[in-house]
């Protein structure tokens, strides 16, 4: 007996004899139109890093993977991936093939998507052990005698905001690089700039947010985490960002659903967030506890 016969037979048993009866006079009817209901089922299909924890990973144990789930909910559809490493020609490779429709955690205004209104804000942080120095601005004078990491960004260990800030105060005869892909064939490449302070082996680290957040509660000894000061470094380098989801440009209807997705799960969103340790901005800068 096929699936789509099994299904319908069980219904029937639940319903009573009388119901068994019609069903199987109309069964070969039946199980082509359940068969193409199952076909034309809605999927969601997102566009997403298989090893970028605490973001995403193919385990569905990122904050991105629970998000995305409580979205294709509301969507009443099921939620697929497509795996790609989160690095130059992500996009290009996924949702620009056509191999998917949606990209979690990207910058808002993001020119190359269209974006859905901001689900969250964070901002760079300083990662320093509890025992160590309590520092929160660029502009502490102490900054000039710490052994202090970076994320360098993309292949090219490009300088990252905050290299650019304390390279204009000055600040470069100490720092220690860390390319933010990490060594992708371990599990948490994302998690040994945090790892470094938590050993000792620097003072402090300047590090993106929900990484900075999720990987200093996992370390062994106390970590504090501190959003940067200032948030907006001179006129044009910022520190702190929207974050969003993304579709292709014309796909208009699919941002448009997920906005009024976002909007109606919010406080849910919000307790992932916290879950994961996301430190989070409100409008005006302030920490959201």
């Amino acid at each position: 007996m096929c699936s789509g016969s099994l299904d319908v037979f069980e219904t029937a048993v639940r319903l009573g004899r009388w119901a068994l009866v019609l069903l199987a006079i109309g069964i070969g009817t039946l199980a082509p139109m359940l068969a193409a209901t199952a076909a034309d089922a809605r999927e969601l299909r997102v566009c997403a890093d298989p090893n970028n924890m605490p973001f995403s990973n193919a385990d569905g144990q990122g904050f991105e993977n629970k998000i995305a789930q409580i979205v294709a909910g509301e969507l009443g559809a099921k939620l697929s991936y497509t795996w790609w490493a989160q690095r130059r020609g992500f996009v290009r490779n996924t949702l620009k093939a056509g191999l998917c429709d949606l990209v979690p955690g990207t910058p808002a205004n993001l020119q190359m998507l269209r974006t859905t209104t901001p689900y969250y804000r964070s901002s760079y942080v300083f990662v320093t052990r509890q025992d160590g120095p309590d520092i929160g601005s660029f502009n502490d004078a102490r900054l000039r005698e710490l052994r202090i990491g970076v994320q360098l960004i993309g292949d090219d260990g490009a300088n990252s905001p905050p290299v650019q800030a304390l390279g204009r105060r000055g600040i470069v005869g100490h720092l220690v690089g860390f390319p933010v892909y990490g060594d992708y064939s371990a599990p948490n490449p994302l998690a040994r700039i945090v790892e470094a302070v938590a050993a000792g082996q620097i003072d402090l680290a300047v590090v993106w947010g929900p990484l900075a957040g999720y990987f200093a509660a996992r370390q062994k000894v106390p970590l504090r985490v501190t959003p940067v000061v200032p948030l907006i470094d001179g006129p044009l380098l910022p520190m702190v960002y929207d974050i969003s989801m993304g579709v292709r440009r014309e796909d208009d209807a699919l941002r448009g659903e997920v906005n009024a997705a976002l909007a109606k799960h919010r406080a849910e969103i919000n307790a992932v967030l916290a879950q994961y340790g996301v430190p989070r901005l409100d409008a005006s800068g302030s920490t959201v506890r």
